[in-house]
């Protein structure tokens, strides 16, 4: 009797440890993959601002990355990197920081643009919500990209009504990559100088509940839904995610404030992308430019949402 207790204590000290050694592994897995705080979500905010250099070129950029959800770490590396390259060849300051006690009035004041890289979660406290939306209906400018425009952000309503203007509802699975044809609109708009009317690119692509052109937003590119499998699989789930008025980059005028929202970089490779960059540049040129809003897009009936995969050109053509 006591040799089959020693048996069936040394059975439960392996089963514990193995139980606790995938715990282990799982745990590094969702770390790596930048799910941490997605299992464990986070809603710190920072109290001391960040020194910021005294003297600094103008304009100025402030490129904000804090992530209290899902961090795409690759995609933050990339989109910094392409930054940097963007704001120094345009002789123009910029400040990268995930310290959000940057909100404040006197550090807003030295910036131009705000740029919303990959944020993600609950990342600002409401008094810093309020001054940042205050800088910006003043005539800041606002850039966001990729899951600047995901569901981690629905506490913050007026962030969703005036930068978003649609829910998220998911992005693409099996694969979760996939290369799919964006048809430009509005091409008379600055953020589209240089770019191609039609042209491809491999992205995590998001879908939402609704165009956010219901609500007034200017549409400048859209998904031709025919060119991928807009689905998301997982195991024996899927989940249709056609929108079919399918956009991936919009504007906005938000008080004398402007704002321009991106679908693309999740990864690194989104932001060496030739077309993509030029979108970032004449992006961050029109925020910029104080005197550049109202825009008034064409009427969506005259809007071409799918084409053929003739005559399409790649992205970084």
């Amino acid at each position: 009797m006591a040799r089959r207790r020693s048996v069936l204590s040394r059975i439960l000290r392996v089963i514990l440890l193995l139980s606790l050694l995938v715990v282990g592994v799982s745990l590094v897995v969702v770390w790596q993959v930048g799910a941490w705080n997605l299992v464990f979500p986070s809603h710190h905010h920072d109290t001391v601002a960040p020194a910021i250099p005294s003297e600094m070129l103008s304009p100025s950029v402030l490129v904000f990355s804090k992530t209290n959800s899902f961090r795409h770490a690759e995609g933050i590396a990339g989109g910094i990197k392409a930054l940097q390259t963007i704001t120094g060849n345009q002789q123009w300051g910029m400040f990268h920081t995930e310290n959000g006690a940057v909100f404040n009035e006197n550090d807003l004041t030295r910036f131009d643009v705000v740029v919303f890289l990959n944020a993600s979660g609950d990342v600002l406290s409401d008094e810093q919500e309020d001054e940042f939306q205050s800088w910006l209906q003043a005539g800041g400018g606002w850039l966001g990209i990729h899951s600047a425009g995901d569901d981690s952000h629905s506490e913050w309503q007026w962030y969703k009504d005036n930068l978003i203007g649609a829910t998220f509802t998911a992005h693409i699975m099996g694969p979760q990559f996939q290369s799919a044809t964006v048809v430009m609109e509005n091409q008379a708009h600055p953020v589209l100088v240089d770019v191609p009317d039609i042209w491809q690119h491999e992205e995590e692509w998001y879908s939402w509940e609704q165009s956010p052109r219901v609500e007034g937003f200017t549409i400048l590119a859209s998904l031709d839904e025919a060119s991928y499998n807009p689905v998301q699989k997982f195991m024996d789930y899927e989940r249709d995610l056609r929108m079919g008025d399918h956009p991936v980059v919009w504007a906005n005028c938000v008080g004398d404030g402007r704002s321009v929202y991106a679908a693309m970089g999740h990864k690194a490779e989104s932001f060496e992308q030739p077309v993509f960059r030029q979108l970032i540049l004449n992006a961050l040129s029109w925020l910029i430019d104080a005197q550049a809003c109202p825009f008034s897009p064409e009427p969506y009936d005259n809007v071409m949402t799918s084409v053929s995969s003739a005559g399409i050109s790649p992205s970084g053509n």
